[in-house]
């Protein structure tokens, strides 16, 4: 067997080395991998001649940062994405959706695309793509990949890349997004007294009297000196440092007596709860116990920045400049919530 490795190119004071792999008895693949700074070059042939003249090949298209600093913008699809990932989508979306988007990109788009130059990506491998999707019966995911497609396209337009995004002619029929449906009245009355006194009643309590999203139940803190429930809000952040935002729902007169009754709740995870949920109202998911609240919110007069704030929804950026939202206001606002 040759030598592992065998250094095959120098670029810029930066050693490159092919790795021989047994493919029989007695043959050998050669192979080169560079995967730094974002990039992912993989390049295999049958003889080191071969396997360098691949890599040059790619290092046509994707040319190696200097002294290990990215100080260009990669020209195909998966580093450029990368690029893409790393530089803009971080800091426009919370971590949580961050770390959903790559899992969606790795399975739909990076294996679709590969390397591909950007420019000779059509609006016909972008339709296919979509397509391929739905046909699958995934209305939901193709929605998803399409706005993640046209991100990273629309970035690419916008660094000069490409003039026109391939994906912004894509015909799809737009998934119908379920909003949850709330519970009625008889069936709020009725979750809460097959829980009554039972560990599971402070839950759907607060689920039900905050419209907290389910994952961020266990994220409660209550502030008894001024009257709010603390949570997490999982779907904005910060931008400048990344710094988790907090939203703050008054303990309305519906929910106070079970937080009178239990000082110190305990929050039982969203799977746990679901089952409990699912055995109750199996009409429902959890999910519908946050659009309960706002349809309650709404039926009871409470303003709409008061009820934006309470679920914890995106002000508009004027909204966001120049309203500043009082405790007093949120208290007051929060205790017409009574039915």
């Amino acid at each position: 067997m040759p030598n592992n490795f065998k250094k095959v190119y120098k670029k810029e004071g930066r050693n490159i080395y092919a790795h021989a792999h047994k493919s029989g008895k007695a043959t050998f693949t050669w192979e080169i991998r560079y995967r730094r700074n974002g990039y992912d070059i993989s390049v295999c042939g049958k003889t080191i001649e071969i396997v360098k003249k691949k890599f040059l090949e790619k290092l046509e298209v994707n040319p190696l940062p200097k002294n290990g600093v990215l100080n260009y913008i990669p020209i195909t699809f998966h580093s450029f994405s990368t690029y893409y990932f790393e530089n803009y989508r971080i800091k426009k979306v919370c971590s949580e959706t961050y770390k959903k988007d790559l899992i969606r990109y790795k399975k739909y788009l990076e294996p679709y695309f590969k390397e591909t130059p950007l420019v000779k990506i059509t609006l016909a491998q972008c339709q296919k793509r979509i397509d391929d999707i739905i046909e699958q019966g995934k209305g939901k995911t193709a929605d998803e990949i399409f706005f993640l497609m046209n991100g990273i396209f629309r970035y690419a337009k916008d660094n000069h890349i490409i003039q026109n995004s391939p994906s912004d002619a894509v015909f799809r029929v737009q998934h119908e997004k379920a909003s949850g449906t709330a519970l009625t009245k008889e069936e709020e009355k009725k979750l809460l007294f097959s829980v009554k006194n039972s560990r599971f009643e402070i839950c759907f309590a607060i689920a039900l009297y905050t419209g907290l999203r389910p994952n961020e139940y266990q994220s409660i803190e209550i502030d008894r000196n001024k009257g709010f429930i603390i949570a997490k809000n999982s779907k904005q952040k910060k931008k400048r440092n990344d710094e988790t935002v907090y939203k703050k729902i008054p303990i309305t007169p519906m929910l106070r007596p079970y937080i009178e009754a239990n000082p110190q709740p305990y929050m039982y995870t969203p799977k746990h709860l679901r089952k409990i949920l699912n055995m109750i109202l199996p009409n429902h998911i959890l999910y519908d116990l946050r659009t309960t609240f706002y349809s309650r919110c709404k039926e009871c007069g409470v303003e709409e920045p008061a009820y934006k704030s309470f679920m914890g929804h995106s002000l508009k950026s004027v909204d966001k400049a120049y309203t500043d939202l009082s405790d007093e206001y949120l208290i007051a606002q929060g205790n017409k919530i009574v039915y």
